[in-house]
């Protein structure tokens, strides 16, 4: 079985996950670390399907991946962020070249932001006074499904 034939099953798995990851967080805000886990470790899988280069390659792959966890560890240590979400955060950020990747970011944002508008509203609406809990591994999940929505249509013989 050769590294193309892989590339529809690596990417269901990766979208199981993602849905997978959002669900359980929407329902318990966490997401657990094995799902992060299997994302980190299907992307090299991904690298090798995709014919990167150990250097500089795969080298800038981890690197960026590093710097970003960097960023979102300091986002939790403000309390910004759960662990889960920085988590699949930094495991996302080893699929996804730089610019699918700030891509995600942004959107991420963006979904954040209207999850947290309706989860307001929706406090006030049942006139609750307890802070939410934003289960962002949701937004995060949408995220990276819109950005993979050009690789899985076309691997899968769809359009984008």
């Amino acid at each position: 079985m050769g590294g193309a034939s892989l590339t529809p099953m690596v990417l269901i798995a990766l979208v199981a996950l993602l849905v997978s990851a959002g669900i359980q967080d929407a329902r318990t805000r966490e997401i657990g670390n094995g799902k992060n886990i299997a994302i980190a470790l299907l992307a090299p899988v991904w690298w090798w399907i995709n014919g990167l280069s150990p250097w500089p390659d795969m080298g800038l792959q981890l690197g960026i991946a590093m710097l970003v966890f960097a960023a979102f560890v300091a986002a939790f240590h403000f309390g910004w962020m759960g662990g889960g979400d920085v988590k699949m955060i930094g495991a996302l950020a080893l699929w996804l070249p730089l610019q699918p990747l700030v891509s995600m970011l942004i959107l991420m944002s963006l979904f954040g932001g209207v999850l947290t508008l309706l989860m307001l509203v929706d406090r006030a609406v049942r006139r609750r006074s307890a802070p939410i809990e934003v289960p962002y591994g949701v937004a995060i999940a949408i995220a990276t499904l819109f950005v993979l929505r050009e690789p899985l249509f076309n691997h899968l013989g769809g359009n984008a």
